[in-house]
């Protein structure tokens, strides 16, 4: 084995990214608008999703790659698994890589779980006698033996999360890349998940894991790598990591407070997310208005999204307008009002992301307002701090005796 299990220097990724012009995405259009439009130029711009990134990682590290959304993490992590190829830089690699970037990823719908299994293996460059040797490992981890046999298009996205990871997992490559598709799986497997990472990496293998989950990294990682805007702000321990995560907050809210500088299509824009009342108790009702302006060449209704989202980046509650049958019409300016009963915050500080979506994304607000929830127990009665240690909020129950 070479000394380190990656080495990647002045590594950079840029792509073109048409600015002006018609979007098309059928050719006879683009042979019409050029006939129309003859002088009509198309502009392109360059953007950066890595720049300059140099890094060393030892074996047996389980690595942690965390940073907010367009930072870089799955782009770093989709060259480094050579999915992608770099625009500059050199990497290099002591060993085969494993990886389970996206449900079904390198998983072939035709094919059965088995032979799936074999495919996977035989694309890492393993005989089937190597396979062979891992195969009920492998199927024993994943829980799907029964449907070993089911062509996988079959497949629940449990099912295939747990034996893509599976298989990921067990084949024997030095270097393993996963990217938070473990958030699909069950409480268990993900449990059971995380306790094989850290094996791989105590038998000397290599884990880099991609999560926006904190409490995830740090359950498992020993390390960790911190992206800002596509450049490597910090490379060390993970709490540091989570701290330079926590620190570029302000700078980020208030980025995002320019709607053009926000993901999305830019087809629709929120141009109003507040929360009405920032200094909450824990078991205060949480209000939020927002309003979206209005683009009538937009066919079809769009529903709002919002996040709950702690200092980790841990998404504590989704609030989607889909769910309660209430979508809006692109052709006018809407204002609504989000109202959340008995969600019980923890103290502590608390983003609200806000989406504006039909098919795809047209506007990402994150950390579109805040909510700090101060040090109150909702409870009647007085207990130690250990009653309120565990799990993410708190909830609203009762005891009775029965007997």
């Amino acid at each position: 084995m070479v000394d380190s299990a990656i080495n990647v220097s002045d590594l950079s990724k840029s792509y073109r990214i048409q600015m002006a012009g018609e979007r098309v995405d059928r050719i006879t259009t683009a042979v019409f608008n050029r006939i129309r439009h003859p002088l009509t130029r198309t502009h392109y711009e360059d953007f950066d999703a890595l720049k300059d990134v140099s890094f060393e990682i030892p074996w047996g590290e389980a690595v942690g790659i965390v940073g907010r959304n367009g930072a870089g993490k799955s782009t770093l992590l989709k060259i480094l698994t050579r999915i992608t190829a770099p625009t500059t830089g050199v990497i290099d690699l002591g060993g085969r890589v494993g990886s389970l970037l996206e449900v079904g990823t390198g998983f072939s719908g035709e094919l059965t779980g088995r032979e799936n299994i074999y495919q996977n293996g035989a694309l890492l460059g393993m005989s089937r006698q190597e396979i062979k040797r891992r195969f009920d490992e492998i199927v024993d981890f994943s829980g799907v033996e029964k449907f070993l046999d089911v062509p996988v298009k079959r497949y629940s996205s449990g099912m295939y999360v747990r034996l893509a990871f599976s298989v990921a997992a067990h084949l024997d490559t030095e270097i393993l890349a996963i990217d938070e598709v473990l958030a699909v799986g069950d409480a268990e497997f993900q449990r059971k998940s995380l306790a094989k990472m850290r094996d791989v990496a105590r038998d000397g293998r290599t884990v880099l894991y991609v999560s926006h989950q904190m409490n995830t990294v740090t359950a498992l990682c020993t390390s960790a790598l911190f992206l800002d805007k596509g450049r490597l702000g910090y490379h060390g321990s993970v709490d540091g990591a989570i701290s330079h995560y926590r620190d570029t907050f302000e700078k980020f809210q208030s980025e995002q407070q320019d709607a053009a500088a926000r993901p999305g299509t830019g087809w629709l824009r929120l141009t109003r997310v507040a929360v009405t009342e920032q200094t909450q108790e824990p078991a205060d009702e949480k209000v939020i208005e927002f309003n979206v302006g209005k683009n009538p060449t937009l066919v079809g209704k769009y529903f709002v999204s919002a996040h709950i989202t702690d200092v980790n980046g841990a998404v504590v509650v989704q609030c989607d307008s889909r769910l309660t049958g209430h979508w809006f019409d692109p052709e006018e300016d809407q204002a609504g009002t989000l109202r959340i009963k008995n969600l019980w915050l923890k103290p502590g500080r608390y983003t609200v992301d806000m989406f504006v979506c039909q098919s795809g994304v047209h506007d990402a607000w994150e950390g579109a307002d805040v909510i700090e929830v101060v040090e109150h127990s909702p409870y009647p009665e007085l207990a130690s701090e250990e009653a309120l240690s565990r799990g993410m909020i708190l909830a609203d129950f009762d005891y009775e005796a029965t007997r």
